[in-house]
């Protein structure tokens, strides 16, 4: 079990939290709006309303002790920049911050955060991805170019195995993982002999374009 913190509420912080602490993970989270504080407070271990800026506040809470945080302070990147200097005085050694801007990505990067987190384009690029190929069902980019993306099984793969449909030669993509959905049964690095089957979908990952591309066939 980690220990994460989480800076600023919000729509994106308030998910964030939740979801960590759905999972079991001890998670602290500060805001100045306390009516989010009480709406999260019995999904996290620490709720507190406060300064996430304050070097002082975050001390006393015991951030310090935090494996990753989280910077989910609005459009304000004035607060993002002291809130993140805030958590390298405290030793905090990941820190992820939302932004809503390149140039508040660039000052983000440029003070030593571990990643910049951009929740409305990468919502945007997934969903114009998913509707622009009819096999694909989700996408997760990884860096400039790349993505993983679970897609369909086309027709024109179904029965064939892995091995047969050379993937890596002839679209340039890898399967990470097949998912059976009638047994809702996952396998990671399949068994290249393995045959496809129409109630499969596919976890592949590779450049978009080749992705794209295996995305539209039949």
């Amino acid at each position: 079990m980690k220990r994460f913190v989480v800076l600023g509420l919000g729509n994106f912080g308030f998910s964030v939290a939740k979801a960590l602490g759905d999972r079991g993970h001890d998670v602290i989270v500060v805001d100045l709006n306390g009516d989010l504080i009480d709406r999260l407070a019995a999904s996290v271990t620490q709720a507190a309303v406060g300064d996430a800026t304050n070097l002082e506040t975050l001390q006393k809470l015991g951030v310090g002790d935090a494996d990753v945080a989280i910077v989910s302070t609005g459009d304000d990147i004035a607060s993002s920049i002291l809130a993140t200097m805030a958590l390298h005085d405290l030793k905090v050694r990941d820190i992820f911050v939302k932004v809503v801007s390149n140039d508040h990505a660039r000052v983000m990067k440029r003070i030593g955060v571990t990643d910049v987190v951009f929740p409305e384009r990468d919502t945007a690029m997934a969903l114009a991805a998913r509707v622009c190929g009819s096999a694909l069902l989700n996408y997760v980019r990884l860096g400039a170019g790349f993505s993983i993306q679970e897609m369909a099984v086309p027709k024109s793969w179904y029965g064939k195995s892995i091995r047969q449909l050379e993937l890596r030669k002839n679209f340039d993509i890898t399967i990470v993982a097949v998912h059976d959905v009638l047994r809702d049964e996952i396998f990671a690095t399949p068994d290249p002999d393995y045959k496809l089957k129409d109630s499969d979908t596919l976890l592949v990952a590779g450049a978009e374009v080749a992705l794209e591309k295996a995305a539209r066939l039949p």
